[in-house]
């Protein structure tokens, strides 16, 4: 069992500066066998159930390993600087009850992760308090918890469950796609709309107008804050970042780029993928987390045992929401510990800031 007690930063007193990351502790550990139990059973044998293996370590969830290599950035930040409260502070939200706890909190600790801040809502929807931590970022795996915090305003993605192997820690990889991620989906709808050709037409005619942002750009932004930090100081920086996208380069990269230059975002490296599967790039990267908007995309990097998480946002995921309700309820039993979000239909819940034309 690791001892975190000395070797891990705790969470700063002061939040204000904090990059906050709340996450389901689905998202964490792999609690899938227990919510299937949870299911057949009801809530009663569910908690007898949690307290007889309490001392039974949980596996790694599809979230655990960018968790831990955001805990080992606040690590080396606190090297450069011990009273930086810029730091990631990653926090759990939970429907559990306290009693079904322990063995949640036995395996943070056996696994030596620095979590402290841990919100049990005792089945009700965990979502209420994003506002009360100031969630920079929410994931978990069940898709109704996720829209429930993006129509209360916060980023969010769904995480899923994947069979790679440990990834090392000593630099968090962050792969971002462009379109309805960092960027707003004003282009994607061209494409999904009125096809490719008028695609890069409209992307020739605006290349010097830059995107609305998307919803994680604003996450992207603090984690180019943090990387700045080493850049200025020119030591090795503990995380990296990059852009995966479908766009072609020639025809439609300058838009993204200027963009990304009027924002003054700095991303690491970019790859303009021109429509050709993302899976091999990624296995290159090996990312920590892929953030895309196309379950398609999601879906490849899964089969090679990448861990992705899937924004639920834009055009793509209207068409999803579309599907008739009929269809969609046959996949659904009785909720989970972790699920019961919202429901309703994903509207353009990410406020969007307007850029100049020009």
């Amino acid at each position: 069992m690791a001892d975190s007690s000395s070797t891990i930063v705790q969470p700063p007193k002061d939040r204000r500066n904090t990059i906050t990351v709340a996450l389901s502790a689905r998202a964490l550990f792999d609690l899938e066998a227990e919510n299937k139990f949870f299911q057949e059973n009801g809530l009663e044998a569910y908690i007898q159930h949690m307290v007889e293996k309490e001392n039974e370590v949980l596996g790694k969830g599809p979230a655990f390993e960018f968790v831990e290599s955001a805990l080992a950035v606040n690590d080396r930040i606190r090297k450069l600087d011990p009273k930086d409260n810029e730091l990631f502070d990653i926090v759990i939200v939970s429907r559990n009850h306290a009693q079904a706890a322990i063995r949640i909190i036995n395996s943070i600790n056996h696994y030596g992760l620095c979590l402290e801040r841990i919100t049990l809502a005792g089945g009700t929807d965990p979502t209420a308090y994003l506002g009360a931590w100031k969630a920079d970022l929410f994931l978990s795996p069940d898709e109704n918890d996720v829209r429930s915090a993006i129509q209360a305003g916060f980023p969010a993605a769904v995480v899923y469950k994947y069979n790679g192997e440990d990834l090392p820690n000593d630099q968090l990889r962050i792969v971002f796609d462009g379109d309805a991620v960092l960027f707003s989906d004003e282009a994607e709808r061209v494409y999904q709309q009125r096809g490719f050709p008028a695609f890069v037409e409209n992307e020739r005619q605006k290349a010097a107008m830059p995107l609305d942002e998307g919803p994680l750009r604003k996450f992207a932004s603090r984690i180019a804050a943090i990387q700045e930090k080493f850049h200025t100081r020119e030591v090795p920086c503990p995380i990296r970042t990059y852009i995966l996208t479908a766009r072609s380069g020639a025809s439609a990269g300058k838009r993204a780029i200027l963009t990304l230059r009027e924002w003054g975002l700095k991303i690491d490296e970019c790859t303009f993928n021109a429509g050709a599967s993302k899976a091999a790039m990624l296995k290159a990267i090996n990312p920590h987390l892929f953030f895309d908007d196309s379950q398609s995309h999601i879906d490849a990097a899964l089969e090679e045992n990448i861990p992705a998480a899937r924004v639920l946002y834009g055009i793509k995921d209207e068409k999803v929401e579309a599907k008739p309700a009929a269809e969609k309820s046959k996949k659904r039993g009785r909720e989970s510990v972790e699920s019961e979000g919202a429901k309703g239909t994903l509207k353009e819940h990410f406020p969007v800031k307007k850029t100049k034309s020009y």
